[in-house]
């Protein structure tokens, strides 16, 4: 199985085009967001582990790497996704999930949750209509659970 690859841009102008490992909380996510995430959280989780050779230099990687257990906190990441996919009836296979822990919090500014949430909503306009109704009456998304909100615009690690 090929994986896409974990990017922030596949064309110009368009920073998250190929962006999967959102900092937004999984029950936004429409289900070919939720299981592109959980696809490329795996992903992520065996580049820390060592475990592949490419993406290695990802920019988004360097979130899980400055805290004390990236692999515990990639880990809690899929954590939350499966959650979602539980409770949405979903069968994601939680025992690809490493056994490694993290008990803390990343930080997310909220410009980055709000340019997520605004390419969100542009994607679910043509995916699904339903949901875009339903999301675009939320005032101040809500972040993944291993994410705390702080102020300020773009992280230091996005491009562009």
């Amino acid at each position: 199985m090929e994986f896409p690859i974990l990017s922030v841009s596949n064309r110009a102008g368009d920073r998250y085009d190929a962006m999967r490992l959102w900092s937004l909380h999984p029950a936004y996510l429409d289900t070919r967001g939720l299981v592109a995430a959980w696809r490329e959280g795996l992903l992520a989780q065996a580049v820390l582990r060592g475990r592949t050779t490419g993406y290695r230099a990802h920019p988004q990687l360097q979130r899980f790497r400055r805290c004390p257990a990236p692999v515990g906190a990639v880990a809690t990441y899929l954590r939350g996704l499966y959650a979602e996919s539980l409770a949405r009836g979903y069968c994601f296979d939680a025992a690809k999930i490493s056994r490694a822990r993290y008990s803390g919090h990343l930080r997310v500014t909220r410009g980055r949750l709000d340019d997520e949430w605004n390419h969100l909503l542009t994607k679910l306009v043509t995916r699904d209509r339903g949901r875009h109704r339903q999301l675009r009456k939320v005032e101040r998304p809500r972040p993944h659970p291993l994410f705390r909100a702080v102020a300020g615009s773009r992280e230091n690690w996005e491009k562009g």
